[in-house]
């Protein structure tokens, strides 16, 4: 199972991660995040991961050039975009992207085209506020192309298995009590629980 650690705000908890199993982090550049990262600490980060790590860099409501600009900047490999407001021109970006969903209903779920989504419950905010979106809503859609976020825990991990999510993206469920650092032991058995899940 592809796992994903999200809200990476400094090098030790990226090498954690990384060391723990994780395929991908990710770094907040919404400033109204506790989890927020300035693209130039991010690039610092990135150019002392390891190899074949990917860098996920997380947008809310922004516009392809502060996306491409961003990413540029920080190294990013893949723009996770929230884009509530309909405004990206996508052919625009200059990096390989992924729509987030943020689901209200089971509805939101149906006539999906053939891309790979990032799909959460949908909350006031954006990210980091541990609420699951309901999964029996998933049982009869192929998820082979979705990675489920929002309210995973390594003790909660067992009720996806089955589904055949490509992965699964995690961030309050793997912290310490401070909102963006995270806890090392909490990341090592989440990524445990996730390689059990077919």
């Amino acid at each position: 199972m592809r796992v994903k650690i999200c809200g990476i705000t400094n090098l030790q908890d990226a090498l954690d991660a990384v060391y723990a199993g994780a395929s991908a982090l990710g770094f907040v550049f919404y400033k109204k995040s506790p989890r927020y990262i300035e693209p130039l600490k991010a690039k610092e980060i990135v150019e002392k991961l390891p190899p074949f790590v990917q860098v996920v860099g997380l947008f809310v409501n922004e516009n392809e050039d502060f996306i491409n600009e961003i990413c540029f900047e920080s190294r990013m490999q893949l723009a996770q975009i929230i884009d509530d407001n309909e405004i990206i021109n996508y052919d625009l970006l200059k990096v390989k992207y992924i729509k987030v969903l943020r689901v209200k209903e089971e509805k939101d779920l149906r006539n999906l085209n053939k891309e790979y989504y990032l799909v959460d419950a949908f909350v006031d905010g954006f990210g980091g506020e541990g609420k699951r979106v309901a999964l029996e809503w998933f049982e009869d859609i192929d998820c082979s192309r979705l990675i489920l976020a929002g309210g995973l825990t390594a003790n909660n991990l067992k009720e996806i298995k089955g589904f055949g999510f490509y992965g699964i993206d995690v961030s309050s469920g793997v912290e310490s009590e401070v909102k963006g650092i995270k806890d090392r032991q909490k990341m090592v058995e989440f990524i445990k629980e996730a390689n059990e899940i077919k």
